[in-house]
C-alpha cells in the first residue's frame, strides 16, 4: 500500500492485528524510533506473514505458506482481501496505490522463473523439462512452454525459443538481404535457427562456427528444437553449408591469415561468453576482439549483423 500521507504505525498495527490473530498466528513486534514496525505472524502449520509499516506511508505485507492445493490458495486470498478492506476503511481516499503481486512458487519440480540479460525476472508457463544435461562447458536445458514452445537455456541464460523466428529474421536483415550465391559466416548460432533459414535462400556456402565448442548443444537442439533448426544439424556438412565445432577466435584468425573473405558475417554469440581467456580478461575486450577479427574477414562491400 502506497499512501498519500505519513502514517501512525501503531494505529495501522492495531487495525490489522485482529485479522492475523483470527488465523491463530503468533505475533512478534519489532519497532524502531524513526523506521516504523516489522511484525511477524507465525501459524502452527509453518505459514508466516511479515507486516512492514514505514512511517513515510508505505505498508508491505508478505505471506509465505506451503500450499499445494486450491483450498490453501483461497485461504491466502481471503486473508489478503481482509487486509485490503481494513486498509481502505482506515485510510479512505488516502491510498495512492495498492499492488498485489501473484504468488511466487518456490521449490517446484520445474523452475518457471528466469532472468533476462538486463536483470529483469520473467515467469514463463513452463510445464515440462525436455532436456537437462551438463556438458564439460555448461548446463544445457530445453524447457517446454505452452506459449513459446521449447526454450533453449544455457547456464541460466535464456537463448532462444521455437517461437523466436522474428529474432532470426531480424539478425539476418529482416528479409531485405539477397543471400543467393553469397559466402556467409555465422558465429555461434548453435541452435541452428539462422543456418536453417539462410540455407533456404540458396547461398554459395554458409560456414557456422558453433563457438560454444559444445557438441551437446547441437545434439540437444537437433532432437528437441526441430521447429527452429529443421534438419540442418543432422549432419555437420551439407550441399551448401558446414558446421565447425570449434572456438571461433582461432578460426577467425586462421581465415584472416588465409585471406578468406565473406559477404556476410552474422554474430550470434551468446550474451556472456563461456570464457574470455586466454585472449582477454574483460568481456568488453572479448567482444571488441570478435568485432575486429570479423572485419578482417568481411569483404569491402560485405555486411556484419549482430544482436
Amino acid at each position: 500500500f502506497s499512501l498519500n500521507l505519513a502514517v501512525d504505525c501503531n494505529a495501522v498495527l492495531k487495525a490489522l492485528q485482529p485479522i492475523f490473530q483470527e488465523q491463530g498466528m503468533t505475533e512478534t513486534v519489532h519497532n524502531w524510533e524513526d523506521q516504523g514496525y516489522l511484525v511477524t505472524y507465525i501459524k502452527k502449520n509453518g505459514s508466516f506473514a511479515n507486516l512492514r509499516i514505514h512511517p513515510h506511508g508505505l505498508v508491505l505485507v508478505d505471506l509465505q505458506s506451503y500450499n499445494d492445493h486450491m483450498k490453501g490458495r483461497e485461504e491466502v486470498d481471503q486473508l489478503l482481501n481482509k487486509v485490503e478492506e481494513k486498509m481502505q476503511e482506515l485510510f479512505h481516499g488516502n491510498i495512492k496505490r495498492v499492488k498485489r503481486l501473484p504468488a511466487i512458487l518456490r521449490g517446484g519440480v520445474i523452475d518457471r522463473y528466469w532472468p533476462t540479460a538486463d536483470g529483469r525476472l520473467v515467469e514463463y508457463d513452463i510445464d515440462e523439462v525436455v532436456y537437462d544435461e551438463d556438458s564439460p562447458f555448461q548446463n544445457i536445458k530445453i524447457l517446454h512452454s505452452k506459449q513459446f514452445g521449447n526454450i533453449l537455456i544455457l547456464s541460466g541464460d535464456v537463448n532462444l525459443a521455437e517461437s523466436d523466428l522474428a529474432y532470426t529474421q531480424a539478425i539476418m536483415g529482416s528479409g531485405k538481404e539477397d543471400y543467393t550465391g553469397k559466402e556467409v559466416l555465422i558465429l555461434g548460432g548453435g541452435d541452428g535457427g539462422i543456418l536453417y533459414e539462410i540455407v533456404k535462400l540458396k547461398p554459395k556456402m554458409v560456414t557456422m562456427v558453433a563457438s560454444n565448442i559444445d557438441q551437446m548443444v547441437i545434439d540437444g537442439c537437433k532432437k528437441h528444437m526441430r521447429k527452429t533448426c529443421g534438419d540442418v544439424l543432422d549432419n555437420l556438412k551439407g550441399e551448401c553449408y558446414q558446421v565447425l565445432i570449434e572456438d571461433c577466435i582461432p578460426v577467425l584468425k586462421r581465415y584472416a591469415k588465409e585471406g578468406r573473405m565473406f559477404d556476410y558475417v552474422i554474430n550470434d554469440l551468446t550474451a556472456v561468453p563461456i570464457s574470455t581467456s586466454p585472449e582477454e580478461d574483460s568481456t568488453w575486450e572479448f567482444l571488441r576482439l570478435i568485432l575486429d577479427l570479423s572485419m578482417k574477414v568481411l569483404k569491402q562491400d560485405g555486411k556484419y549483423f549482430t544482436q
